[in-house]
């Protein structure tokens, strides 16, 4: 609860600190002073050490899964605004408003992970969202730009009158918002919460970008500025994917067996959607951007599988996809042509560059190694150990190995073609902190036992 209050207090202060201060540099050191005083008041919060106490009267619960996820979306955040801030001041001269909107959506994000109530899940969706509407749009100059911010604006009202509608339906049958009344004598699927229960899977499908609710992904993170796509496509994707399997779990998951055929055709139709059509993309940003979508499928494994490996492995996958993801749009924000061709020869003039970039790709396709490869791997677990959807595990497999082609094109590019030399401001800090990511990334992939330990301690 405490880094709610300090996330939203803290983008106020960021609104004023445009007033106060013209120098960019002062802007971004109180952001980061603002994202390391989160991370450290979640830490003392998961220890059980409060700053202040706030009467919720159950709106919000707090447990050891949600905090520990809060932590990681600070941590990737951080990381995001140390590899990206000085990239925020190329799309608008309103630096210190970007920063005030990010921790608004942080403040989205903390509901959507500890909501007790439907009403809380609808309103930590909306905080979480109506930023990025903005985010999305600031490029004004960009006519893609607006375009992007227009049509999630649509898109994103729709999906909510979807949530609302199916609120309501479930609120008619049940006669409560809270969770926990509403999982109560779940033995018998009525007709109003059979309707209820697939306007809301409708609605978070669209949130996460699973199929067929996905196709204003593609063109919203094409036109938003490439640096608050990175910050979409992980955090915010993240957070939908860890209220989505409260919200399941929590109220519905008694149902489970009615409603897991209908998830698992829905993850299979992202997963083949996602990686067949990245596969004809030339241009690496959309090509990231059905990865995305892929990406989702495979989280959408824990909400198949519904058990504390899928649990322990979606916050794995979390960990992996974010900062993996976060480190190939940072080396894309530099580069000024987004196609494939853009990349070649890249190893010659960036080496750095190439290496973090081949890792990243590398965690993302799944290989051994990285981090991404365990991650994938425990979603599978989770599912073979359900035990009811092998043949979702076996398409997972496949397409898995359909993703290796088009990230391996991007590394090609880099190693094995010749391109013309293209100007490009790299410091050695921006290069280091690629090389503590790549690490990371390394480091969680040979020895992922350490997060589990920690997962295991807090499940």
């Amino acid at each position: 609860m405490n880094a709610i209050v300090i996330s939203a207090i803290w983008g106020v202060v960021m609104m004023f600190s445009g007033i106060f201060s013209k120098n960019n540099t002062v802007i971004r050191g109180t952001a980061l002073t603002g994202l390391a005083l989160l991370i450290l008041v979640n830490i003392l919060e998961m220890n059980g050490v409060l700053l202040f106490k706030v009467n919720l009267h159950g709106m919000l619960y707090f447990d050891s899964f949600n905090l520990l996820f809060n932590t990681i979306a600070f941590g990737s955040t951080f990381l995001y605004a140390i590899l990206s801030g000085r990239d925020m001041e190329k799309v608008g001269r309103s630096v210190s408003d970007y920063f005030a909107l990010i921790f608004f959506i942080l403040c989205g994000v903390a509901i959507s992970s500890s909501f007790n109530t439907l009403l809380m899940l609808f309103l930590g969706i909306e905080i979480m969202s109506i930023p990025l509407y903005i985010l999305t749009g600031t490029d004004k100059r960009n006519l893609k730009s607006n375009e992007a911010s227009l049509k999630y604006f649509l898109m994103g009202s729709f999906s909510t009158g979807l949530m609302l509608m199916g609120i309501t339906l479930i609120y008619g049958a049940k006669g409560s918002f809270n969770l926990e009344t509403i999982s109560l004598g779940t033995g018998a699927l009525t007709p109003m919460v059979s309707a209820g229960l697939l306007l809301l899977l409708f609605s978070m499908s669209f949130k996460v970008s699973a199929a067929p609710f996905h196709f204003w992904t593609p063109d919203v993170y094409d036109g938003a500025p490439t640096v608050f796509t990175s910050f979409m496509a992980t955090i915010i994707k993240s957070a939908a994917f860890i209220a989505f399997l409260r919200l399941f779990d929590d109220a519905f998951g008694e149902m489970h067996p009615h409603w897991q055929l209908v998830v698992s055709i829905v993850t299979a139709a992202t997963l083949l959607i996602g990686n067949i059509t990245a596969v004809f993309q030339q241009s690496v940003k959309r090509m990231l951007a059905y990865s995305s979508i892929a990406q989702a499928g495979f989280m959408m494994f824990a909400l198949v599988a519904l058990n504390n490996l899928g649990r322990q492995g979606l916050i794995f996958y979390t960990a992996a996809y974010s900062v993996a993801t976060i480190g190939v749009f940072a080396v894309l924000i530099k580069m000024k042509d987004y196609t494939f061709e853009g990349f070649n020869g890249l190893a010659k003039r960036q080496p750095v560059l190439a290496a973090t970039t081949a890792i990243f790709l590398l965690s993302l396709a799944g290989i051994p190694g990285t981090a991404g490869f365990m991650a994938k791997f425990y979603m599978l677990a989770a599912a073979v150990s359900n035990g009811h959807v092998m043949w979702l595990v076996i398409v997972g497999v496949l397409c898995a190995a359909i993703s290796v082609y088009y990230y391996f094109r991007v590394i090609q590019a880099m190693y094995f073609k010749e391109g013309d030399a293209q100007e490009m401001e790299v410091s050695s800090i921006f290069k280091a902190l690629l090389v503590i990511m790549a690490a990371i990334v390394v480091l969680l992939g040979l020895f992922p036992q350490w997060l589990l330990d920690k997962l295991n301690y807090f499940f």
